[in-house]
């Protein structure tokens, strides 16, 4: 196998959303503005920035990016569970990121403290699913997470779910969802650092602060949404978060630990596929191993443990069905822990997590002869994938569509393939776990600019 290329995204778009503030604000102009009296709120302006190109295909580039490892703040049952982390503690590394106000790192710490209202935005967006994080807020500042948010969001009554990080607030303080609920009771948090865990099921929101329960809201209005990108805000003052990590709550497992019902193997397959105390273990090779049912759009968590040194193999995903003549015609997740003179960011083949043929993993974070955890969020033309809890891919395919995803961007479902790489091949899987997504985000009630 060739090593792949990597391809740091430029930001998609850049979202402002003001959804309060708690001075006296000039009011902006007619065609931006959408009434809502419970929560006072300015709205709507929306900035495009372009999207960088991707690299060929096939190209042998490597990382040429320095990578400071920490690790993620995950205890290893977390990871198991699917948790991963959203900031690497020392970049923006994962996320569209504005270039209208100051979104940088500090410290420990994603920071916003100057220039105009944004949004820092995920490039997929999120269901069902669990998310906790610290925060910072200056005395007198104006910020929040914005959950399930349309791309270009005007409206918080409509089209995202606001929660709220601002004291001042006349109406909807710290802990509110603007414009649709209003916390009682709340602490005061501005000048200290904080804590929130958010709990998205359906239309049930479930808030925390600092441990004690401060929202429980289920939406029943028509502007329920039940997807949508997560979003740190720049308002007013200094706003501070770390230790950002989130949770999908809907994964199925498809390996059932006593055979290999659901599955079928590849014509022409010389791998050999046995499960065995519970494990799925894979030996020889080449061969492949596919689903019988197809994914789309989805987050997958695998658990693997690669039984040698520098052993190669991956899990291909939206996959054409497998014939002896083109056993793997799909997008591929390398499964290869080795590196280059010792340097974990420097992978010797494209490394774990990487989208193989079409961005290396950034950095190698798991070892040979131990279990990892592998996460990948395919939607749409949006990949990124974690190792371990930590984040190592973050790509855009931009290429022409084609049913082949080794000649072009493919989006229509297609089968997972687990694969068994040479005669050397010696791998066990005890875990392949899938989150389908629940569709498309509703679409923002404001027009793009």
């Amino acid at each position: 196998m060739n090593s792949g290329s990597r391809n740091l995204l430029a930001p998609l778009a850049v979202v402002l959303i003001f959804g309060c503030s708690p001075a006296p604000v000039e009011q902006p102009s007619a065609e931006n503005t959408v009434t809502t009296p419970a929560a006072d709120a300015k709205l709507a302006v929306s900035t495009k920035t372009p999207i960088a190109e991707s690299p060929k295909p096939d190209s042998a580039a490597g990382t040429t990016e320095t990578v400071e490892f920490v690790a993620p703040p995950l205890s290893v049952d977390e990871i198991k569970e699917g948790w991963i982390s959203l900031f690497d503690g020392k970049s923006l590394f994962g996320w569209d990121v504005p270039t209208v106000s100051n979104w940088h790192v500090e410290g420990d710490a994603i920071v916003v403290d100057s220039g105009e209202k944004s949004l820092l935005l995920t490039p997929y967006d999120l269901d069902d699913f669990e998310l906790r994080c610290d925060f910072h807020l200056s005395a007198g500042g104006n910020s929040g997470l914005f959950l399930r948010t349309a791309l270009n969001a005007a409206n918080p009554a409509t089209d995202t779910y606001e929660l709220n990080i601002c004291d001042s607030h006349p109406t909807h303080k710290t802990g509110s969802l603007v414009a649709r609920h209003i916390a009682e009771n709340v602490p005061a948090v501005e000048g200290g650092w904080h804590n929130f865990r958010v709990l998205c099921e359906g239309p049930r929101i479930q808030v925390w602060l600092d441990g004690q329960q401060i929202v429980d809201f289920t939406d029943t209005s028509e502007a329920v949404r039940l997807t949508g990108r997560l979003g740190l805000q720049m308002n007013q003052g200094r706003a501070a978060y770390r230790n950002v990590c989130v949770r999908p709550l809907k994964f199925r497992t498809l390996l059932n630990g006593q055979d290999t019902t659901g599955w079928r193997a590849v014509p022409g397959s010389k791998s050999e596929f046995a499960v065995k105390d519970g494990l799925l273990h894979v030996s020889n090779g080449p061969g492949f191993l596919e689903t019988e049912e197809t994914f789309s759009d989805f987050a997958m968590k695998v658990e693997a443990r690669i039984n040698g040194d520098g052993l190669n193999s991956g899990v291909f995903f939206r996959a054409q069905p497998g014939t002896e003549a083109a056993p793997s015609h799909g997008y591929e997740m390398q499964l290869h822990n080795g590196v280059k003179d010792g340097d974990r960011s420097k992978p010797a083949d494209s490394g774990t997590g990487a989208i193989f043929r079409r961005v290396a993993a950034r950095y190698v974070p798991a070892n040979d002869r131990e279990f990892l955890t592998a996460v990948l969020i395919a939607q749409g033309d949006r990949f990124a994938s974690w190792v371990n809890g930590y984040q190592v891919v973050n790509w855009q395919d931009t290429r022409e569509p084609n049913p082949n995803p080794r000649a072009g961007k493919r989006l229509e479902a297609g089968h997972l393939s687990l694969q068994g790489h040479d005669p050397t091949t010696d791998l066990d899987f005890k875990a392949v776990d899938v989150h389908t997504f629940s569709g498309e985000a509703a679409p923002a009630t404001a027009p793009e600019k």
